[in-house]
């Protein structure tokens, strides 16, 4: 009987995984702000660069806004020359646009994202250009960014 017991719940638990996997993708258009909640890995690159040499890479962990019910807040943290970025990040997905503006003390904007949803990413990739904020003297260039969601995080 305990044998039963356990096959069945690993049948169960290998019908819910392959369930999950062959649940049909968000279109970037319909991607909700929520979905960006969780933890994804960052790489930065230079534009004519190449995105398998990044110069930074990293992680942002996305959660609810606390203020903005429609919008995203979190850290990042990344390598740079020299020492790692921390920086408090804010931002939003509509109709398949990212947006997300970067502040290290939290006041000021250092930098701003604009991206989107990849098609072929099934919501779980964001691709775009990372920009100095209007005023910013961190003297870093555009850059191009990519962002994957990291697994278990749906």
């Amino acid at each position: 009987m305990a044998k039963l017991i356990l096959v069945s719940t690993l049948s169960l638990a290998a019908l819910s995984s392959a369930a999950q996997q062959a649940a049909p993708c968000t279109a970037p258009a319909d991607f909700a702000p929520a979905q960006l909640y969780g933890l994804w890995t960052l790489s930065l690159w230079p534009q004519g660069g190449r995105e398998d040499a990044p110069t930074s890479t990293g992680a942002v962990l996305f959660e609810r806004h606390p203020e903005y019910p429609g919008s995203a807040r979190g850290s990042l943290k990344r390598s740079s020359q020299g020492n790692d970025r921390t920086a408090r990040v804010s931002g939003d997905v509509t109709h398949g646009e990212f947006n997300l503006d970067e502040s290290a003390d939290g006041v000021s904007m250092d930098a701003v994202w604009e991206g989107d949803v990849t098609p072929s990413g099934c919501g779980q990739e964001l691709r775009g250009i990372r920009r100095p904020a209007q005023g910013s003297t961190s003297g870093e260039p555009a850059m191009n960014f990519v962002l994957r969601k990291s697994p278990g995080w749906r």
